[in-house]
């Protein structure tokens, strides 16, 4: 009898054993699943814009032409409510681009600022607008067909125009086509990210 309860304690305490391992097992598992899941459901980090002319832009979040505001609408409607980019939105309603770029679902914009159009010559500035297919050529060629980030900026990228842009620099600092500077950079809209230069583009003769 005696051998008998020895081998029945035996026996539990082997039991036992087996189960602790099987839930400190289901533990680990349990952790390290977890510890997997948690890069899969950190929020991306929101876009910085950087440059000088940012500053010219509403700091209101309330504001529609504030980085806030511009972010809940379609570039070219996000355009209209920046103060410092009326001459643009001018120059693509009147070649009646703004349903185009609205609806377009990704897409690099490099946005001439008011100076930029204010450095052409007025009598230059009163022909291009009159005619409509230069300005589409002229506007279509400040797009790219895709978006980029800061990261991605650098090199040669075809336009919607079919001509390329070539942007030198890094960081912070940015250059298009050797002579217009990004001076406010990486902004937002719905379907679009946003550079700001103090210069407008011309594309290559034909």
């Amino acid at each position: 009898m005696r051998a008998t309860r020895l081998a029945v304690v035996a026996a539990v305490a082997l039991v036992a054993t087996i189960t602790a391992g099987c839930d400190s097992a289901k533990d680990d598992a349990a952790d390290n699943a977890g510890a997997m899941a948690t890069p899969a459901t950190s929020a991306p980090m929101a876009a910085t814009q950087f440059g000088a002319a940012c500053s010219a832009v509403p700091t209101d979040p309330a504001d529609p032409g504030s980085f806030d505001g511009m972010a809940k609408d379609p570039v070219a409607t996000a355009a209209s409510h920046n103060p410092v980019l009326k001459t643009l939105v001018s120059a693509v309603t009147t070649a009646q681009l703004g349903d185009t770029l609205n609806s377009a679902p990704a897409i690099t914009v490099f946005a001439p600022i008011n100076t930029a159009f204010a450095k052409i010559p007025a009598a230059t500035m009163s022909k291009v607008m009159a005619d409509k297919a230069t300005l589409t050529k002229i506007l279509t060629y400040h797009v790219v067909g895709e978006r980029l980030t800061p990261d991605q900026l650098a090199g040669s990228h075809k336009t919607l125009q079919g001509g390329s842009v070539t942007v030198a620099g890094s960081g912070t600092n940015f250059t298009v086509n050797g002579n217009a500077a990004v001076v406010c950079g990486n902004v937002q809209t719905a379907n679009a990210t946003v550079y700001l230069i103090d210069t407008v583009l011309m594309p290559p003769a034909s």
